[in-house]
């Protein structure tokens, strides 16, 4: 006999059981004890996103008649038997109140075997055997729950629509399936293949299926270990980001955790390799010893604490980073897609209230969807080469001249007499330049002593709340495409886009499936900023996801903080007197000059009496 009821002088020490919330609890669950029983192959079947039926096939042990009986008692459990087995568990499972409370909520069959001879159906309602019987002799167990929540009505108020309650269950498959690249998952939803993976103990084919191949082809294996730990997974080139840390999974002994500290490390390995607000793809698995990880925490078992915990974190923090130090991380270069030879798709209407250098026009880079400000200086290549705003090679050269100059007429047409002088310009002073330090500060004085201004930090400001303003004035037209864009999604992903489709189709969003999980766009809004379509498109997916609703201001505001930093002169770029000057003159034009868009100051003052004490000028 295997499945015992423990005593309460040991189930009382454990922490609360598991709730089950939504059917992605349910899955969860029976999945885990799938996986304990020692599958190789898991077939998950849904009917209206686990609500009506959730069916969970394996070909693991099975339990004999007894165990399959006690199986529904609550704390039986086949896992533990003492308190020392609580620091040394090796299982998903082991509290022994899973089905307990599943079948407390559900109508549920259960058919189970151990192979040898005929097998145990046994059917309960409520929590109650209602019907016991013989069954077939496959080794193996199926589970399958019918209307859950029957019996607790009030507990279906809170469900969500199916397309979320299935978008969870997609991502915990997900989940288990990276965690166990040895077990052959089968997902099915309302008759259609929703998941498949093959089992063969290949993480990155399990990351290609989730991710998708273009993903999969980015990333890079690690593996290191030392006296305690062992780490295995893959790690994304930091040119592969997404907007939030749920792409990072930690995996403990085959248990997907939860861990904010162990999630910090991870993006601690990519600093300075990865754009403020960006998070990295990662699957890492952690191999230790049990009695170094408590997973008693959380009723969920998804929260773990660790012994250990610095050693693990910088061991995690030296393999990636070594990592990063063995490969070449120079992007591949994309080619942009052509767009139709319409002028007013090229350029719109703005009235920009500065004369200064703002009055250069970049007409001549047609892949930039709004008339950027510009001097010679704000290139980031070397400055005998062109400006960032360089034709695109691949356009026609009379084209791009004829549409360059009818865009300088438009531009001059559209000029004011005289600047506007703001508000701002009065609350900061005057500043005269007098040199630069290490082509990455401007030195300026007046009558208050001296300033150092951080240029790049000077242009992000002037650039964001230029795109700020432009993006914000567009209107619903659409830029059409001659060539489309192509996105690969991962299932979750692509269940949200199916779902909110008409609110993506609101904002000019048009995405046509084209292929598992693959969808084409054949044309987007005018304000995209060229260049950055593929951010912007995933910012509004990974959106919706989060939110479940999109918000375009919140984009226009991270695509303008993107163009400005992108777009603006970087350090070890020497300027000549003009364009600092020019330079200091649009920052005063602008509304909150103090700060860049990241929140980084602009300005450093050093009165003239802090200088004259420096010197003992003054006592």
């Amino acid at each position: 006999m295997k499945i015992v009821q423990m005593p309460d002088s040991l189930s009382n020490k454990i922490a609360a059981g598991e709730v089950v919330e939504r059917p992605a609890s349910v899955v969860k669950e029976l999945v885990e004890n799938s996986i304990d029983a020692n599958s190789s192959w898991i077939k998950i079947e849904l009917t209206e996103a686990g609500l009506q039926q959730i069916k969970i096939t394996d070909d693991g042990e099975g339990m004999a008649e007894e165990d399959g009986e006690r199986a529904f008692l609550r704390h039986a459990t086949s896992k533990i038997r003492n308190e020392n087995d609580l620091f040394h568990v090796n299982t998903l499972g082991f509290r022994g109140e899973a089905l307990a409370s599943i079948a407390s909520v559900s109508r549920l069959t259960v058919k189970t075997s151990q192979g040898e001879a005929a097998g145990t159906l046994l059917e309960l309602e409520g929590g109650r055997i209602i019907r016991k019987a013989k069954g077939d002799a496959r080794k193996g167990t199926e589970i399958t729950v019918n209307d859950l929540f029957f019996n607790t009505p009030a507990r279906l108020k809170y469900m969500k629509s199916l397309h979320t309650e299935l978008g969870h269950i997609t991502d915990l498959l997900n989940r288990l399936a990276l965690s166990h690249p040895n077990i052959r998952f089968e997902a099915i939803h309302d008759g259609k293949g929703l998941f498949q993976t093959a089992g063969t103990g290949d993480m990155l084919q399990v990351i290609s299926k989730v991710y998708g191949m273009n993903v999969a082809r980015q990333m890079l294996p690690i593996n290191n270990a030392n006296l305690d730990f062992s780490l295995e997974g893959y790690i994304a080139k930091p040119e592969v980001t997404r907007a939030n840390r749920s792409y990072i999974s930690t995996i403990i002994n085959g248990r997907y955790i939860k861990s904010i500290p162990l999630t910090q490390s991870i993006i601690r390995a990519y600093h300075t390799l990865l754009p403020i607000g960006r998070y990295p793809i990662v699957v890492l698995a952690i191999e230790m010893d049990p009695i170094l990880v408590d997973v008693n925490v959380h009723p969920t078992k998804l929260e773990v604490r660790f012994s250990k915990e610095k050693e693990l974190f910088d061991l995690i923090e030296a393999t990636i980073r070594q990592k990063f130090r063995e490969v070449t991380l120079i992007p591949e270069v994309q080619q942009q897609p052509l767009k139709k030879q319409k002028s007013e798709q090229h350029h719109m209407e703005f009235n920009i209230p500065s004369a200064s250098y703002f009055e250069r026009n970049i007409a001549a880079d047609k892949d930039i969807t709004v008339s950027e400000p510009k001097g010679d200086f704000i290139s980031d290549e070397d400055e005998s080469q062109p400006s960032i705003q360089e034709p695109n090679p691949s356009r026609n050269n009379t084209v791009q001249k004829e549409e360059s100059k009818q865009a300088e007429k438009r531009f001059e047409e559209r000029q004011p007499s005289s600047p506007d002088i703001t508000d701002t310009s009065r609350r900061v002073p005057a500043m005269y330049p007098i040199g630069q330090l290490q082509g990455t500060y401007i030195l300026a004085q007046n009558e208050n002593g001296l300033y150092m201004i951080d240029q790049h930090a000077a242009q992000e400001r002037i650039k964001y709340e230029f795109f700020k303003k432009n993006l914000g004035e567009t209107t619903k037209a659409s830029q059409e495409l001659l060539l489309p864009l192509t996105f690969e999604f991962s299932r979750q992903e692509t269940i949200f886009i199916e779902q909110y489709k008409e609110e993506l189709e609101e904002v000019g969003l048009f995405l046509e499936p084209f292929g598992h999980q693959t969808f084409v766009i054949r044309s987007h809004p005018n304000w995209f900023p060229a260049g950055f379509e593929e951010e912007v498109i995933r910012e509004m997916i990974e959106q919706v996801i989060q939110t479940e609703k999109i918000d375009i201001e919140s984009i226009r505001e991270e695509a303008a903080i993107l163009m400005s930093c992108k777009r603006s002169i970087k350090a070890n770029h020497y300027l000549n007197h003009e364009e600092m000057s020019r330079l200091l003159e649009d920052l005063r034009q602008t509304t909150d000059p103090f700060t860049c868009p990241h929140g980084r100051p602009i300005i450093v003052h050093f009165s003239t009496y802090e200088l004259e004490k420096m010197f003992k000028r003054v006592m």
